[in-house]
Order: structure tokens, then C-alpha cells, then sequence
């Protein structure tokens, strides 16, 4: 196995509160995509609601995906203005969240 070279995932599973409407949903997700264009080191974003059927979700209903070239540039990231602005407007209307920042692993048979 060999350690991706650089690369970084940022993941973020999360469970909206219960009384934030689907249009409000749907406004922060289309911020969160946005900002694929906004942040240079951002490469790219995906995003889902959870589909398992094994029902081991732990109450997170999606999941926020994004792949940036280093460390340094989930950090530029992370301090970025647009960020924080959309994280402080985020943050309130999440039951619960967790994030994760791995550099993935490459199996080579």
C-alpha cells in the first residue's frame, strides 16, 4: 500500500436539525459546493445523503466531501473568509457533525 502523495480528503458526515427547512438545506449546500471555485486549493467537492441500509449512520443524514492538493491547503482552507463566514452560518443549524481529514491510501496488487 502506498500513502497518496500530498493529497488530502476532508470529510464532514452531518444530521440538520430537524426543524431547518429543505430549502435552507439546500441554500447551504449549494455554498458548500461553491466554494470548489472560490478556494484554489479546494480541487473538488462531492456530496450525498446517506443511502445504507445497514442503518449504522449514528443519526447523519450527508455527508460533504472535498479533495485538496496538501495539509497546507486544507489549512488555507479551513482560514479561508468565505469559509468561516459559511462554517458560522452552517454550524447553528446542525444537530451534530464530525470531520475527518485523511490522505488516502493507494492498494497496488
Amino acid at each position: 500500500m502506498e500513502e497518496s502523495k500530498g493529497v488530502v480528503k476532508h470529510v464532514v458526515l452531518v444530521k440538520f436539525k430537524d426543524e431547518i427547512p429543505p430549502e435552507q438545506i439546500e441554500q447551504r449546500i449549494e455554498e458548500l459546493a461553491n466554494l470548489v471555485n472560490l478556494i484554489p486549493p479546494m480541487k473538488s467537492f462531492h456530496w450525498g445523503k446517506d443511502v445504507s441500509s445497514e442503518n449504522m449512520h449514528q443519526g447523519f443524514t450527508h455527508i460533504f466531501e472535498s479533495t485538496f492538493e496538501n495539509t497546507d491547503g486544507v489549512a488555507e482552507y479551513m482560514a479561508h473568509p468565505t469559509h468561516v463566514e459559511l462554517a458560522n452560518l452552517l454550524i447553528p443549524s446542525l444537530e451534530k457533525f464530525i470531520v475527518v481529514d485523511y490522505k488516502p491510501t493507494v492498494v497496488i496488487v
